[in-house]
């Protein structure tokens, strides 16, 4: 990173915002993506952020932040979902590495929230044992949005409504299951910032965050 490497909470956030500012615009800057910069980071790394976020192949963590080697850790599975080893990752991001903020990113469309969705139907097809695990953990979601409509058809909820519904419980899960990280935030060395990607657009706009962020 270079002397604007950012500090704090509230600098990391900003620097996401301005790189995703740039890829929006179609003026990516591609910063610290050359061979010298790569050479440098061969004897340790100092991400300045982490990021959790859904393994869809359009949600490209660098790409969509106009970011470079070393900048993010980035860790990601299907339809953003929390598992010991996704805190664990998370914790070593924090506590070992140093990054000042937590970001969680979800995406419209989530296949993993529609998968979720539509196995509720009832000529839905079994879904695998481990596919399941992770649709699972979003049924409590549809379970909140179908009684904010108060209806339990489906087909009267929206995919976008469950995802947000499943990004707040997401992030809930780990500041539970995470002493550490709940400490950091108290201690005002960490933020986390709940976001969703928008797949057209580009944009990433925040909805939840912890901690000295804006």
């Amino acid at each position: 990173m270079s002397d604007n490497e950012p500090k704090t909470p509230r600098e990391a956030w900003s620097q996401l915002v301005a790189g995703n500012d740039r890829f929006i615009a179609g003026k990516p800057a591609h910063p610290r993506q050359d061979v010298d910069h790569r050479d440098a980071l061969a004897g340790g790394q100092k991400p300045f952020a982490a990021l959790f976020g859904c393994a869809d192949s359009r949600l490209s963590a660098e790409i969509i932040f106009d970011l470079g080697l070393g900048d993010l850790f980035v860790v990601r599975n299907a339809g953003q979902t929390i598992s010991q080893s996704v805190i664990g990752s998370l914790e070593y991001a924090v506590n070992t590495l140093g990054v000042h903020l937590i970001l969680v990113l979800a995406h419209d469309e989530c296949g993993a929230v529609r998968a979720a969705i539509d196995s509720r139907r009832p000529d839905a097809v079994p879904l695998p044992v481990n596919i399941r695990t992770i649709t699972d953990t979003i049924q409590p979601a549809i379970d909140r949005v179908l009684l904010a409509r108060a209806t339990s058809d489906i087909d009267e909820i929206h995919i976008d409504d469950v995802g947000e519904e499943h990004l707040r419980d997401t992030i809930s899960e780990l500041l539970t299951g995470s002493e550490l990280v709940g400490e950091a935030i108290a201690h005002g060395s960490l933020g986390i910032v709940g976001a969703t990607y928008n797949l057209r657009e580009g944009r990433v706009t925040p909805s939840i965050v912890f901690g000295d962020i804006d």
